[in-house]
């Protein structure tokens, strides 16, 4: 660089002055001379060549002239605009493909014949606010890319939409206002998508045309102007909740001791069931009942800990499931996926009439073989079953005689086809191998609650009050909803007390760490105990089931609010639907009725035409979606 040759200092254009060793002077305008008699102010600061790039090695005749011609160059009009425009089109081919970047000087070239110092900035400065030109600074030298048609048309209309912005969001809200929306308009609905998914408490937009800010509102906005369409499910989102399973992957498990146990165990499930995390087996002595040991590798307060407590539970959706733990955990940890499968296992010792009697905790290998419920139904005969059905034939009556609670209500499986959006309603058939998997799991969280009072763990516990059920209790359907309504809620909390509903002194739930993380938390606690290693002392074995434990009530209320969303999403797409319904509830002005068909209860106003448990067909009326209300009468 020479005296007076261009750079860019702080990107200003500047004059090159004294030489001072390394450094040299460097001369700019901070601000100019006005036509109200401001004068022009000049600076000058001591620089290394790092940090300038050089415009212009010639001299330039002063940093005023540069600016002149800047300022001449910049109107709408200028020659130098013009020349630009010329220049990119002769630099496209002829499919409108640009040509390979430029250098500023052979730029300046092309638009000028040569380059000149005074020149140097005014070219510069239009080529860089061009929409033309993209600048490129690469090595301290500056180039200039030719950008395509399709990118220049982008950046106009973003100048213009900035330029205009009041005036096109004005006519934007009017359009709103109207539920009249052009196709771009979707990009200045943002916010009421969010208030509509629960990220957010307010809607600038709404607010402006006239809409009242709240979630369901927002998802009507939607739903009206076609943004959304009715198959659009909100509330996993809006529960604060993933609709993806976990993206963390559990590692392989660690090879470590492990007791083998001999014979085949059975992991009996429904059809629907894709995460078998459960096997059961009776060996003459002992029942054995074998859980899926993902706490072999997920240690207390990892990154896959915090995760499955953030989540609490796997989200079951219609749509599809949301695990607590990732995807591709289920062919390590799940149970009978494999030819030996990892498990922690709960190795019983029954009384005569049922009564657990001792329980033992153990890290063992299981052959595991799959069974539908239909399947084992069929097998309940069979050497290996048939002990399995006495036992919770047994366990079943001793919990009775306890003043266990037993509710029996129909239920329904609900699927959402993923090309087509149909909702498939398929009734889940009472299989009497059900009954004895669910024994067994009761008799596991029993002894593994029994296994952490006697070795003083602390535990995550779980209760519940006795209910207090009135004498006229009605026989059939209706009295199993007025047996549901007198239940109590259940308690979590490090100190074991009695589930009356289950007719145990003490519980635990154990059976599904997989699915949920307060049996996964269970299942840490006992492996650190197994293993002689630190546990989890009570206090933070408190804080940490609270935390899922809330996160796991986030995810039942998704999944609730989602299977009545896909419900309505049902009734949309068979408007003329009629079917059975039978009154489970009759109180003065209203009844309550339940259609086995869809799982689903319906209050509907007036006195019932029938008495309970009487059958009545109905008909849907209104129906409205973003508030989940469906009102149903009487055909």
């Amino acid at each position: 660089m020479n005296k007076s040759s261009v750079v860019i200092y702080k990107n200003l254009p500047a004059l090159v002055g004294e030489r001072d060793g390394d450094k040299f002077l460097v001369n700019w305008c901070v601000s100019r001379a006005t036509a109200t008699g401001k004068k022009a102010v000049y600076a000058s600061q001591k620089v290394r060549e790092k940090d300038v790039v050089l415009l212009c090695e010639a001299a330039a005749s002063s940093i005023d002239a540069l600016l002149d011609f800047a300022e001449s160059s910049a109107s709408e009009n200028s020659q130098l605009k013009t020349q630009i425009y010329e220049i990119h089109e002769l630099l496209l081919s002829d499919d409108d493909t640009a040509s390979a970047e430029q250098s500023f000087s052979d730029m300046a070239e092309l638009l000028r014949g040569e380059l000149k110092a005074d020149e140097s900035w005014g070219i510069y400065s239009s080529l860089k606010a061009s929409f033309e030109f993209e600048e490129i600074l690469r090595d301290g030298r500056i180039f200039f890319l030719p950008r395509s048609p399709e990118r220049i048309t982008e950046l106009k209309n973003k100048a213009y939409e900035k330029e205009h912005a009041d005036e096109l969001r004005a006519a934007f809200i009017e359009r709103l206002k109207t539920k009249n929306l052009l196709p771009d308009d979707s990009k200045f609905m943002g916010d009421v998508e969010a208030l509509a998914l629960g990220t957010t408490d307010k809607s600038r937009t709404m607010k402006e045309a006239g809409f009242k800010e709240t979630p369901e509102k927002a998802h009507k906005l939607l739903l009206d102007t076609k943004l959304w369409d009715i198959t659009r499910n909100p509330y996993p989102v809006r529960w604060g909740l993933s609709a993806k399973s976990a993206s963390v992957s559990l590692g392989t498990p660690p090879d470590e001791e492990r007791v083998r146990v001999p014979g085949v165990s059975y992991a009996i499930d429904s059809q629907w069931s894709t995460d078998p995390d459960d096997a059961i087996a009776f060996d003459g002595e002992y029942l054995w009942v074998h859980i899926a040991d993902p706490a072999a590798f997920v240690t207390p307060d990892s990154e896959i800990d915090k995760v499955a407590r953030g989540r609490g539970a796997t989200l079951y959706l219609p749509e599809g499931a949301a695990r607590m733990l990732s995807e591709d955990c289920l062919e390590d940890y799940a149970l009978g996926l494999r030819e030996e499968s990892r498990a922690l296992s709960f190795k019983i010792k029954l009384g005569e009439n049922g009564e657990l009697e001792d329980c033992e905790v153990l890290r063992t290998l299981v052959d595991v073989k799959r069974l539908s419920y239909e399947k084992a139904d069929e097998l309940k005969d069979s050497p290996e079953l048939k002990p399995l059905f006495e036992i919770a034939r047994k366990n079943a009556e001793r919990r009775v005689k306890a003043g266990a609670v037993n509710i029996s209500i129909p239920e329904v499986h609900i699927s959402v086809n993923p090309e087509t959006k149909e909702v498939v309603f398929e009734p889940v058939s009472h299989c009497e191998s059900g009954e004895v998997v669910r024994e067994a799991m009761v008799l596991a969280g029993e002894g593994a609650a029994k296994f952490a009072f006697k070795n003083n763990l602390p535990f995550p516990f779980i209760s519940q009050d006795a209910p207090e059920i009135p004498k006229d209790i009605p026989d059939g359907l209706a009295g199993q909803f007025r047996l549901r309504k007198c239940m109590r809620k259940r308690n979590v909390n490090v100190t074991p007390a009695s589930h009356a509903g289950l007719g145990v002194g003490m519980y635990s739930q154990v059976t599904s760490p997989l699915r949920r993380y307060g049996d996964l938390l269970g299942h840490e606690q006992l492996r650190a105990f197994l293993k002689g290693e630190k546990l989890i002392d009570k206090d933070t074995m408190l804080m940490r089931m609270s935390e899922g434990d809330a996160a796991m009530q986030a995810s039942k209320k998704a999944e609730r609010n989602s299977r009545q969303h896909w419900t309505l999403v049902y009734f949309l797409q068979h408007q003329d639907w009629t079917g059975e319904a039978i009154c489970v509830d009759k109180q003065p002005g209203r009844a309550l009725y339940f259609i086995p068909q869809l799982g689903l209860e319906t209050v509907i106003g007036g006195e019932a035409p029938v008495d309970l448990n009487g059958k009545v067909t109905l008909k849907a009326g209104k129906i409205d979606l973003p508030n989940l209300e469906l009102v149903f009468s009487f055909v």
